[in-house]
C-alpha cells in the first residue's frame, strides 16, 4: 500500500512538472540593449560599432523548462570599410548607418526548473537558457530597402526577482540570409558581394548581434495547480 501511496505521488509530481509549470501562463515587457554589425565592413569583432536597440518581448512558458517568445526590435547598424583589412576591388571605400526592424520567435531552454513556487519540485528563481528560432529583419533605405529572413541564436539568464517580475540578460547572434544589409549611404561601391564570387551559406552573408537586459510582468494565473503534502 504504501509503495502505491508513493507511485502515486511520484507520478502527480510528474504531471506537475509537465502540465502545470509555471503559476502564470504568459510573459510581456521590455528590452534594452545594443546592437551590433557583423559583415564585409567587420568580418572579426562581435562587439564593434555597437548602437542602441529597444525591444518588446512576449513570453508563453510551456512548462519549467520551455518557453516559447515572440519579440519586436528596433535596432541601429554602423560601419565602415576604412575600419577593416580587407582590400576590396579599386580600393574601394563604402560606409553606412542605417535602422532596421525585427519580427522573430524563438524557442527558450531553461536550464534550471523556473519559477519562485513549488519549491517541492526543485524549481530555481534564477536559470541560465539557451534560445533558437526565425525571424524577419527589414532595413529601410534610399539606395536598398533590406528585407530578409534571420536565423538567431543565443544565451540568456532569467531572475524572478519577486512574484511575477522577471529580470533577464541576453545576447544573441542572427544569421542573414543576404548580402545587402550593409548598404552604403551614398551611391558608389556596393557591399552587397562586393567581390562577385558565388555565394554559399556562410560566404558573404551579413549577421548582426544583439545584447538586451529585459524587464517582465507575468500573467494569466494558469487554472488548477498541483498540491501534494
Amino acid at each position: 500500500m504504501k509503495l502505491a501511496s508513493k507511485s502515486f505521488m511520484l507520478f502527480s509530481l510528474f504531471i506537475c512538472t509537465t502540465a502545470v509549470g509555471q503559476e502564470y501562463k504568459y510573459e510581456i515587457g521590455g528590452m534594452a540593449g545594443m546592437s551590433m554589425y557583423m559583415g564585409d565592413a567587420n568580418p572579426d569583432s562581435p562587439f564593434q560599432g555597437w548602437n542602441p536597440s529597444l525591444g518588446f518581448v512576449f513570453r508563453n512558458n510551456v512548462n519549467f523548462r520551455w518557453a516559447l517568445k515572440t519579440d519586436l526590435l528596433y535596432g541601429k547598424i554602423t560601419g565602415d570599410t576604412k575600419n577593416v583589412k580587407n582590400v576590396f576591388p579599386d580600393n574601394a571605400q563604402a560606409s553606412f548607418n542605417r535602422s532596421f526592424f525585427e519580427l522573430g520567435g524563438q524557442m527558450e531552454f531553461n536550464f534550471l526548473p523556473y519559477s519562485d513556487k513549488f519549491a517541492y519540485l526543485n524549481t530555481s528563481k534564477i536559470s541560465p537558457y539557451i534560445l533558437f528560432g526565425l525571424g524577419f529583419t527589414l532595413a529601410p533605405g534610399k539606395n536598398q530597402t533590406f528585407f530578409n529572413l534571420n536565423v538567431p541564436l543565443g544565451v540568456g539568464v532569467k531572475y524572478k526577482i519577486r512574484n511575477r517580475l522577471n529580470l533577464g540578460i541576453e545576447y544573441s547572434v542572427h544569421k542573414l540570409f543576404g548580402d545587402g544589409f550593409d548598404a552604403p549611404d551614398k551611391d558608389g561601391f556596393n557591399l552587397d558581394n562586393p567581390y562577385k564570387v558565388q555565394n554559399g551559406l556562410f560566404k558573404n552573408k551579413d549577421w548582426y548581434n544583439t545584447l538586451f537586459f529585459s524587464v517582465t510582468w507575468d500573467f494569466f494565473l494558469r487554472d488548477g495547480r498541483c498540491v501534494t503534502n
